[in-house]
Order: C-alpha cells, then structure tokens, then sequence
C-alpha cells in the first residue's frame, strides 16, 4: 500500500499530489544519503548541475527563484555566493526538464518533486513516473505501468533509476566540490577522488 498524498492509501499506479509522503517513515524531506548514491559531502555548482541535467542555466536560475528545484546544499546568498546543488537534486532537475519537454502542467512537476525528495533510494531505482501530460502517476513495477497503458494513461514514462545512472556517469566527468571545505574535486568520479584523499591521510 502506498500514500497518495492526499491521507487515502492505494496499490498500482496513483496520482501523485502536492505533499506526497513516504508511507514506510512518515517524512516529506529528502532522504539521507544511502547506498548507491554518491558522497552526500560533495555538491556541485550551478553550471555543473546544467550539464549533467541538459538544461540552461536560465531554468536553473529561474527554478531556484521559483522554488521549483532549489539547491539542497547551499543557496545563493546575494551576489557573490554559488548555488550547491546535490546529487539528488541534479537528478530531481532532469526529471522536470524531461517532464517540461513534453508539456507537464508545473503544479504536476512539483508534485512530483516533492514525491521525488521524500523517497528512499531504493524507491526510486524501482520507480517510473508516467504522465498522460494532465497527471504525474508512480508506478513500481512493470504490472502497473501496463495498467496505466491499458486503461488509456500514460503516455510519458520515465525511468528514475535509469535518469540516476545517467546522471552519476554525466557527473563523473564533471568537477565537484567538497561541502566542507570548498575544494575542488577534479572530474572521473569526485567521490572516488575524496576515498582516495582519505585513504592517503590515513
């Protein structure tokens, strides 16, 4: 059985509503950090959340401002500041440019988002998002995603747990930075590169 958000329980495919809430643990905030994803003490700037995600940096800005996608790590504080965003939240930002792309209404997208952010990794390796464009529905397994299909729906899918990989191998070869101490992680995996410096202090 799975929330729908709005206080009803149901199994298969659902809409998802604004404050979607993870039925296992009650929260509506992100996760931690868990297995499978990368460092939660890297974070990465706003032109590097852009390339991983294949958006501008325009909707970057203007999704910050907005509200729609903020950056979990560190927000901009008046001119001179960098946005950091996680992770998690690249991955959240090349869902909504997929969604965008194909007409999702907005109030449909951050419902999403916030259904996104409440999951657990392994939810969302399972999970794919479909949409007949009017509706965002979570479907976890393959049964449902015909359901949706066969009852006329979802037209649009995606695949979270493919959007992570591809996001992960994007970042790879992108420059992070340490949440701690501002350093710059050169590309090829910057969680690797920080166990590495962390096996040579040792």
């Amino acid at each position: 059985m799975r929330s729908t958000g709005d206080g009803t329980a149901a199994g298969g495919p659902f809409p998802l509503h604004g404050g979607a809430v993870d039925p296992a643990t009650g929260h509506t905030a992100a996760a931690a950090a868990v297995p499978g994803e990368p460092s939660d003490e890297v974070g990465y700037r706003g032109p590097t959340a852009c390339a991983a995600a294949g958006i501008t940096y325009r909707q970057l800005d203007y999704w910050a401002r907005t509200g729609l996608v903020e950056p979990s790590v560190r927000p901009a504080y008046g001119s001179g500041t960098q946005r950091l965003y996680s992770f998690r939240d690249v991955v959240v930002l090349k869902i909504v440019k997929r969604f965008l792309d194909t007409g999702v209404s907005l109030q449909n997208i951050r419902a999403a988002v916030q259904h996104l952010r409440a999951r657990e990794r392994s939810d969302l390796a399972q999970m794919t998002l479909m949409s007949d464009g009017a509706t965002v529905y979570e479907c976890s397994s393959p049964d449902e995603v015909v359901d949706l299909l066969q009852g006329g729906q979802g037209i649009f899918g995606i695949a979270v747990g493919v959007v992570w990989r591809d996001v992960e191998s994007a970042l790879s070869q992108l420059h992070g930075e340490r949440i701690d101490t501002g350093e710059t992680l050169i590309g090829h995996n910057p969680a690797d590169e920080l166990a590495r410096r962390r096996n040579r202090a040792g």
